[in-house]
C-alpha cells in the first residue's frame, strides 16, 4: 500500500467532526422539546392568571 492510503486509513478527522455533529442535533431536538414543554407550560399558566383577573375585575 501506498504511504497515501495509509494516513487515508488512520485519519480520524473525519469521524470526529460526525460525532460532533450527532451531539449537536441530539442536544437540538433536546432544546427544542423543552422549549416546546415550557411554551405550553406558560400558556396554561397564563391563561389561568387571565381568566383570575378577568373574573375578578367583573
Amino acid at each position: 500500500m501506498s504511504l497515501f492510503y495509509k494516513k487515508f486509513l488512520r485519519d480520524e478527522d473525519g469521524a470526529t467532526s460526525i460525532e460532533y455533529v450527532v451531539i449537536a442535533a441530539v442536544l437540538s431536538v433536546g432544546l427544542i422539546a423543552a422549549t416546546t414543554n415550557l411554551g405550553t407550560q406558560l400558556d396554561a399558566t397564563l391563561v389561568t392568571i387571565f381568566t383570575a383577573i378577568s373574573g375578578a375585575i367583573s
